[in-house]
């Protein structure tokens, strides 16, 4: 059994340089004024920022050039791109990046026919130590801040704008599924939450129907979660409906059992009246056999309810030095039937970006196995 790391923030460390982004607009206009301009220029940059996506204060035309270079200080380069893959057709697009000490950290854009979505990345690597996920095996470096989070969309956004995948698009959903536990870095992603649904000039004005917070389980983070007023999807990683295997592939199930997760995923549900998703990522002859799919559905529905809940199945993605595989297609496929006859929605996974390293589980930041 893997042991449970008892601390879940990353190490303490010089934070970056102080982002517009990290700030609500009452701070961002006290930070204008302690700069010896008018607070209304806070509003100016702030829309250049979320709503043009552009961190260049020459390309702030509008503003006097002496205002310019004061504001350049609210606008420091956070997450600056080392290297850029593509796969799929280009419709798949892994960013890594580096933050102002060095950090490394990974974000990928995917494009689809009627929207682009991005995986954000919430912690430089991860602290839940989960066995089959690459992250997790890289263990946790630090917290992402509330900029630096923000910006990853950012620049995803204007991306796709300039055709990055292809054609131009919109990103219209962003998903917390990149590097980390976003629960175990509460105070900033709600932070940043508010920064990506709020309309410009504070924030991206992204439909907060498109954004997913994942979390292995953390049960009071999520109970906490439901009281910020934000109807954002919760995605739960749980992987296995029974303790004694969770125990081992999510060790944060040694502190919350699979019932009081499922519980505090209800009551997530019936506050925001937003239904559940379930993340399960299928691992040949670990957690796939018939009776964990009986047992799944019958654990969501007494705890959730199978109108609150929809599971997503993820075909397990390789990972360097890994000892498991993906589930054959006969037994995925059972398992989905399984599931849909007991009422639960479930659907498996699209594995975008395999090939780059870029699909779920398999995010590392590795400089050495990546080329620009």
């Amino acid at each position: 059994m893997v042991a449970l790391p008892l601390v879940f923030d990353a190490p303490r460390r010089a934070g970056p340089p102080r982002h517009l982004a990290d700030l609500d607009t009452a701070e961002r206009r006290a930070a204008v004024v302690e700069l010896g301009l008018p607070a209304y220029r806070a509003d100016q940059v702030a829309r250049h920022y979320f709503a043009r996506l552009t961190a260049d204060v020459d390309a702030m035309t509008d503003l006097p050039a002496g205002a310019r270079r004061a504001l350049a200080e609210l606008v420091p380069p956070l997450v600056t791109p080392v290297t850029e893959q593509t796969c799929d057709d280009g419709t798949t697009r892994k960013t890594l990046w580096r933050g102002h000490d060095g950090t490394l950290a990974e974000t990928v854009l995917m494009g689809y026919p009627d929207r682009a979505t991005v995986c954000v990345s919430s912690q430089a690597g991860c602290g839940m130590v989960c066995p089959f996920c690459a992250t997790g095996q890289g263990g946790l470096q630090r917290n992402l801040s509330t900029a630096e989070i923000v910006d990853q969309v950012r620049q995803a956004a204007a991306a796709a704008r300039d055709g990055a995948l292809g054609v131009p698009s919109r990103v219209s959903n962003v998903v917390f599924m990149g590097m980390g536990e976003p629960l175990a870095n509460y105070q900033r992603v709600v932070r940043a939450l508010r920064r990506i649904i709020d309309p410009a000039p504070d924030g991206l004005g992204i439909s907060a129907r498109g954004v997913t917070v994942s979390t292995v389980g953390l049960a009071p983070a999520i109970d906490r979660l439901a009281a910020e007023g934000l109807p954002v999807t919760l995605a739960v990683s749980l992987h296995a409906p029974d303790d004694e295997l969770r125990d081992t592939l999510v060790p944060v199930n040694n502190r919350w059992k699979v019932a009081e997760v499922l519980d505090a995923a209800r009551r997530y549900a019936t506050t925001t009246g937003r239904r559940v998703s379930i993340e399960y990522a299928l691992i040949r002859d670990v957690n796939d056999q018939p009776w964990r799919a009986d047992l799944l559905a019958t654990m969501l529905r007494q705890r959730i309810g199978t109108k609150r809940v929809h599971v997503n199945l993820i075909p397990l993605n390789p990972t360097p030095g890994s000892q498991w595989d993906a589930s054959p297609r006969r037994v995925q496929d059972e398992f989905v039937a399984r599931l849909q006859a007991a009422g639960v929605t479930c659907t498996v996974r699209d594995t975008r970006g395999r090939e780059i390293a870029a699909a779920c589980g398999q995010l590392a930041a590795d400089r050495s196995s990546t080329t620009p």
